[in-house]
């Protein structure tokens, strides 16, 4: 909560989970005499879902295959490669494990279609199988 009078709302399991929460923190407000609009705007603004693509990953031929201009890549600063997608407007960290973890999205349907999009890729590229 800040004294803007703005909320964030972090580690709900789904969109409904965070409409429940915001408004039984907004009753509570209520309860206590601080103002409260009607039906304050509830805004999704980053959903992250993570993924197990259940085989290891090859993540410097990942590099090789997809090309500079949307990875970024730093193994000893980071164990995770980091993928943007232009569509969906959403960023995939791929993990030699096989573990992908997507965020930015602003529905479940943006980390859906990532994951097909890279799962696409990696098996045009023989780098999944």
């Amino acid at each position: 909560m800040f004294c803007s009078g703005k909320v964030v709302c972090t580690g709900a399991k789904g969109i409904e989970d965070v409409h429940e929460s915001m408004e039984m923190l907004f009753n509570t407000f209520r309860d206590l005499q601080i103002e409260v609009a009607e039906d304050p705007e509830i805004i999704v603004q980053n959903i992250v879902s993570s993924a197990d693509l259940g085989r290891n990953l090859n993540l410097n031929a990942i590099v090789v295959g997809f090309g500079l201009k949307e990875i970024e890549y730093k193994p000893e600063q980071f164990p995770g490669l980091v993928y943007r997608l232009n569509e969906p407007d959403v960023a995939a960290l791929l993990f030699s494990s096989g573990k992908l973890v997507v965020t930015g999205g602003k529905d479940t349907n943006d980390a859906e279609q990532a994951l097909d999009v890279i799962t696409k890729r990696l098996e045009d590229l023989g780098l999944l199988e």
